[in-house]
């Protein structure tokens, strides 16, 4: 028997349809983990914003003197790296044995097991070699030994500090899981934020004099960057920039990347294989082209805890206001603000449109060879749809590598973080869609190198898009003047800052 419905029948089946499909299906309508998509937010990617400003940018030219100073390398800044050798030779006896456990992402863990061999230095103890926790964003579960060359780290630190890949047996108990059901004498939780070397002799020297090992959990940013000896800010400094290698695979990858990247563009040939065979061959032949790594920090945690507009409309804004709600429990702060004054201090992470015009105002083309670096984005492909009509020369790992080349990295945020840095270290130019971990490593490890690292300025971009009659030539106008001292020039370190961004004075010296 046939079932006939009227029009108005069939509405309200649609509606109720409407109402309870967040039951029977809930993870479309919410955040399942920091990198799920919602339905109505991030499949329905807003229209371009700046719609004149990118006219613009599609029509504008440079000459070639404007693209030769964008593309020429920073010229002697008067400083050169300079990790002074120990002069004081290990103690023939360890005090006991630190471990440390690390959360965060790649970046956040570099820097944490940098200060662990700090903190292993001034207290005379063997380190273990660090303990990487799951990544709450990305659950990623890597190990030290899968992202870094361990034999490399220990054998570059031999003479500064004593290193182990684990504990000997009569220490096997203590492990993650230990510490994890109960409240034990040998773990420290209690180290605050930026903690002195004074504070770890008086607190954590004992524990290991007691018991011949302390776990310290949490260990990020524990140790500050003031009022240390020299030789732990240098020690800091060679752990960093020498002793943290990524393992091979992870740079094979890396300079498989940037071989391709700095062959000839060519149209894409019947398949990726052939493609990549035919640029593998033409880079010995042409001259080496030069490319940028954009890195485009513009995932859903950031967009979300930015609490800015980003153009979605009202089914985004509640859907990022939901998602903050269940992640953070109301403990963002700038969610009190409102967009224009969000923007106007420079707090708005810039978009896939907003970084691309940056971009064509700074003088990169259509021609440009541009990497992408970048876990997911945000609103996913339609969402960086403008960028790609700026760049179409514009790469990643997914079109640069076969999947038999990426199989060892693939799911893993960590290795591809950590391939996507080694790549960003060998380009010509790096810049970052707004700051964070990634960028602020990479912008000291460049100036370390004397390399051109482009740091968008903020607040002044946020002010230039708020203003929608805006041409393009007063806009690249300001851009460039705007931008004219952040293009990788030394900046020393302040009292307070991170020795990790800002490697000048404490891990370089006067050339």
């Amino acid at each position: 028997m046939k079932l006939y419905f009227s029009g108005s029948q069939r509405a309200a089946i649609a509606g109720l349809f409407v109402v309870l499909l967040p039951v029977f299906l809930p993870n479309l309508f919410g955040p399942l983990g920091r990198a799920s998509p919602s339905i109505f937010s991030e499949w329905n990617a807003p229209k371009p914003r700046h719609l004149a400003l990118l006219q613009g940018a599609l029509q504008g030219q440079f000459s070639v003197q404007q693209q030769s100073k964008l593309w020429s390398p920073l010229a002697n800044q008067g400083w050169k790296p300079c990790a002074k050798p120990t002069n004081v030779p290990l103690p023939e006896n360890s005090s006991g044995y630190i471990q440390v456990f690390l959360d965060g992402g790649l970046n956040q863990q570099k820097m944490g097991i940098c200060d662990a061999v700090a903190v292993a230095k001034i207290l005379n103890a063997t380190l273990v070699i660090p303990h990487l926790e799951v990544n709450p964003v990305w659950q990623d579960s890597s190990s030290f030994t899968e992202i870094f060359d361990v034999d490399h780290f220990i054998d570059v630190l031999s003479n500064e500090v004593s290193i182990v890949k684990e504990l000997p047996s009569d220490f096997s108990w203590s492990t993650r899981e230990y510490y994890a059901t109960g409240i034990r004498a040998t773990r420290i939780k209690t180290a605050p934020v930026h903690a002195s070397a004074n504070w770890y002799l008086e607190n954590v020297l004992p524990i290991l004099q007691s018991y011949g090992i302390a776990a310290i959990s949490p260990f990020s940013h524990r140790l500050t960057f003031d009022n240390l000896p020299a030789n732990i800010q240098c020690l800091r400094c060679k752990v960093n920039f020498q002793a943290l290698a990524f393992v091979p695979y992870i740079r094979a990858l890396g300079d498989t990347l940037v071989n391709r990247l700095r062959s000839p563009p060519n149209k894409i040939q019947a398949t990726k294989t052939e493609y990549l065979s035919e640029k593998k061959y033409q880079i010995g032949k042409q001259k080496a082209q030069k490319f940028v790594v954009l890195h485009l920090r513009f995932d859903k945690d950031m967009a979300a805890h930015s609490a800015c507009d980003f153009g979605g409309g009202k089914a985004e804004k509640l859907a990022l206001a939901k998602y903050r709600q269940v992640i953070w429990q109301g403990r963002v702060l700038n969610s009190q603000f409102t967009d224009e004054e969000l923007r106007n201090q420079g707090r708005c992470p810039l978009t896939p449109e907003e970084i691309g015009l940056l971009l064509a105002a700074l003088g990169f083309d259509n021609n440009t060879r541009l990497y992408l670096a970048s876990h997911k984005v945000y609103g996913g492909e339609a969402r960086i749809s403008t960028l790609r009509k700026l760049f179409p020369l514009m790469e990643d790992k997914k079109s640069l590598a076969s999947v038999e080349e990426r199989a060892k990295v693939e799911g893993k945020a960590s290795l591809l973080a950590a391939v996507d840095y080694y790549v960003s270290i060998q380009s010509d130019i790096f810049i970052s869609a707004s700051p964070g971990n990634m960028h602020n490593a990479l912008v000291g490890h460049r100036a370390y190198l004397n390399l051109k690292t482009i740091r968008p300025n903020m607040a002044l971009l946020g002010q230039l898009f708020l203003n929608r009659s805006m041409e393009w030539s007063e806009f690249q106008g300001a851009v460039l003047e705007g931008h004219k001292s952040r293009q990788g020039q030394i900046r020393l370190r302040k009292e307070k800052q991170s020795i990790y961004t800002y490697p000048a004075p404490d891990c370089m010296c006067r050339a």
